[in-house]
């Protein structure tokens, strides 16, 4: 007797082979059993024809490390077919948090309602558990808490003493059950090291098999400069890479995602072990605070907030801002998705702002950013259609939103974040593979499946066959497509029909039934 039976439904196994119909069982959390079961008797059944049935989505790529703990429902994510979440990313993970990391978080929880009640990876993922999720839960550690937690926010190497005392953080939140190091290296305190700190960082990781997950040092003009230090850190560290959101931006610098890849190729034919991830739109999104000359962050938020405040300083940050944005173009390219002091502005793009409240445009940054206290989101345009097709048919290329879980009610639902919160998934099946041809059904899933599960190590995910856990999207592959735009971005996908999460049905029928199936992965686990 099975619990659950799919039957009839185009089973798209992860491996990108070719797709063949059969039906799926299901008892407790696993599949039991993949090919003819119309004569096996079950609990619940799910007829599936005329649909797809592939693994659960691996969003390889993720910012959900508070949105899990203020909307465990997961409610974008798990819609999109993601059931597992990886979190951690750009530097900035929800653990360690000691010294001036925690003192820094406390700050920024408390705008969510978030008790600060944790300091290790350990117990962030305990508190996780204990509340429950939609999604399964994966985290990295990320490099500014290390240097956060151990030297503060300033600038500078670390000393000695200080590097060792990095090693055992990161290395205990590795045991804790982290995957491994993730750092943001456009972002402070992570844009202050230098190669050689990463690279003993990084071999800590390769002990513990992990990975080494980066948002690299430049993704304009000096990208292939920022890829070359990725793969040196590979290459010296032994540590697995994997390039977050491969991309590069400014027109003048479209096309160069040729040579990248050729280079990350031409890399893992030497033995280098590196992957890329990516989300499928033209638009980025981050802080506002990026545009801020990194000098000027030396010391945490609110140093940076008292440079923005002081005339001095303030005209040395605004030289730097116009040097980097000469032009209207600059301005109109970059959108307020979130703006706590005034959501009025929330949509509208720098230069129309500049236009509203009668300032130059690069003086609307520090005004946005000096009423906000520093914590003002944007999305930026900036790729091309053509490096976006380019970049998602090399085949070490994953799928990952670089977003967290967002909702249509709630806190979640406030301002208006990138599309890819809600769509990325969708997009690729819908968008690029259905409608464009850039690639098949098949690698699409693979690139959501598979390819992640194995990057990470998860030998008992993202694959359906028997032994395996149920992780499983059932899906209309003729009617799937993201609807979230960067105007109007609170707005699920269509076409996802079921979605399992180790065994337990969490959407039916296009709706979520509330389940909180998922679990937290840990590092040498399942």
């Amino acid at each position: 007797m099975l619990d659950i039976l799919i039957k009839s439904g185009l089973v798209i196994d992860g491996l990108n082979t070719r797709s063949v119909f059969k039906d799926v069982g299901i008892v407790k959390d696993k599949i039991v059993e993949v090919g003819s079961l119309s004569e096996v008797e079950a609990i619940e059944v799910i007829d599936a024809s005329g649909l797809c049935i592939a693994p659960g989505f691996i969003d390889m790529h993720t910012h959900s490390d508070e949105a899990v703990l203020i909307n465990p429902l997961m409610e974008s994510k798990i819609r999109q077919g993601v059931t597992t979440e990886v979190l951690g990313n750009c530097g900035s993970s929800a653990a360690p948090l000691l010294g001036e990391a925690h003192i820094q978080a406390d700050k920024m929880l408390s705008l969510h309602g978030i008790p600060l009640s944790w300091k290790s990876m350990g117990e962030y993922l305990e508190l996780v558990e204990r509340g429950g999720s939609s999604t399964n839960i994966l985290a990295l550690t990320g490099h500014g808490n290390l240097r956060g937690s151990v030297m503060g926010f300033g600038m500078g190497a670390p000393t000695i003493e200080e590097m060792k005392d990095m090693k055992e953080l990161l290395e205990s939140t590795l045991k804790e059950g982290s995957f491994g190091l993730t750092t943001g290296l456009i972002y402070p305190p992570s844009s202050y090291a230098e190669i050689r700190e990463i690279i003993e960082l990084a071999k800590v990781v390769t002990r513990h098999d992990g990975i080494y997950a980066t948002h690299m040092r430049n993704e304009t003009d000096k990208l292939l400069e920022a890829v070359e230090e990725a793969l040196n850190i590979g290459r010296e560290s032994r540590v697995k890479v994997e390039i977050a959101h491969h991309k590069v931006a400014d027109k003048s610098n479209w096309g160069r995602v040729e040579q990248s890849l050729s280079m990350i190729e031409k890399a893992r034919n030497s033995g280098i072990e590196v992957t890329c991830d990516q989300y499928p739109y033209i638009a980025a999104s981050t802080g506002l605070s990026s545009r801020v000359p990194a000098w000027a962050h030396d010391g945490g938020v609110d140093k940076m907030v008292e440079r923005l405040k002081n005339p001095e300083t303030s005209a040395q940050i605004l030289s730097s801002i116009k040097q980097r944005m000469p032009d209207k173009y600059n301005y109109e390219a970059v959108l307020i998705a979130k703006c706590p002091s005034d959501k009025n502005l929330e949509g509208l793009n720098l230069w129309q702002i500049s236009e509203l409240q009668k300032l130059l445009p690069h003086e609307v940054i520090i005004k946005l950013l000096i009423d906000n206290e520093g914590l003002v989101d944007i999305v930026s345009f900036g790729m091309c259609e053509e490096d976006v097709k380019m970049i998602m048919k090399a085949p070490f290329v994953m799928i990952g939103s670089d977003a967290g879980a967002k909702a249509t009610y709630g806190p979640l639902s406030e301002g208006k974040p990138h599309p890819r919160a809600y769509g990325t998934f969708p997009r690729v099946l819908g968008k690029y593979s259905r409608e464009e041809k850039v690639i098949s059904l098949e690698e699409g899933i693979h690139k959501m499946t598979y390819l992640p599960a194995k990057t990470l190590g998860l030998n008992n995910r993202g694959v359906i066959r028997k032994g395996n856990y149920a992780d499983l999207v059932i899906f209309d592959a003729n009617t799937i497509i993201d609807r979230a735009t960067y105007i109007n971005p609170h707005q699920y996908p269509v076409g996802i029909e079921y979605v399992l999460v180790n065994g337990v049905i969490t959407i039916a029928k296009g709706e979520h039934q509330g389940a909180k199936a998922g679990k937290i992965l840990r590092s040498k686990s399942d």
